[in-house]
């Protein structure tokens, strides 16, 4: 019986893969694969909501309460240009009542780091590193140069890349065609 939910952040950079769940302490899940804690800023859930329900392209996600030493180790790895272009995924743990973990954890956001912050903050006691980081999805990544335009030849060339042994595709040959067209819908 599901009792609550976990949110777990996986982030893949060459050199490591570094998981973080929002909550205290660390978590161990079903296969033995300890989790650290953080705790997510910048809107947190409803930020992550948002990019689940795919109504966010970025997401915004903060990671707080860093210790030196992983602090050191992000910035090491930022300086070496591994952390742009890694990749993060944002799961869901479906949990019992003890906080035991139920299964697999369901993937809900896959992205790409874009641009990532760092900053210091130190108490009486010690100094803890935040970090934050725009994750865009594969549909920020969709882009079409400026002024571009696909004509027949291009769609050609590219469904002759696509897939070689097919026909070639014809949808731009016959889009002249509809111009002086009324198109009505639906037509009842």
């Amino acid at each position: 019986m599901i009792d609550f939910v976990r949110i777990l952040c996986v982030m893949t950079f060459p050199s490591a893969t570094v998981r973080f769940w929002d909550g205290s302490g660390p978590f161990l899940d079903e296969e033995g694969i300890l989790w650290r804690q953080a705790n997510l800023v910048e809107g947190g859930l409803d930020a992550i909501e948002m990019a689940i329900n795919g109504e966010a392209f970025t997401l915004t996600l903060g990671i707080s309460g860093l210790d030196r030493l992983s602090a050191d180790l992000a910035w090491g790895d930022y300086q070496n240009g591994e952390i742009i272009g890694a990749k993060v995924q944002i799961l869901t743990q479906d949990c019992d009542r003890w906080g035991q973990a139920l299964g697999a954890p369901d993937v809900r956001f896959t992205g790409l780091i874009d641009d990532i912050t760092f900053e210091k903050v130190a108490d009486s006691s010690q100094v803890t590193t935040s970090v934050r980081v725009d994750i865009v999805n594969r549909f920020t990544l969709r882009t079409l140069a400026n002024g571009g335009v696909y004509s027949d030849i291009d769609q050609k060339a590219r469904s002759a890349v696509l897939n070689p042994s097919a026909p070639p595709d014809r949808f731009c040959e016959r889009i002249p065609l509809m111009i002086d067209k009324t198109i009505r819908w639906p037509n009842w």
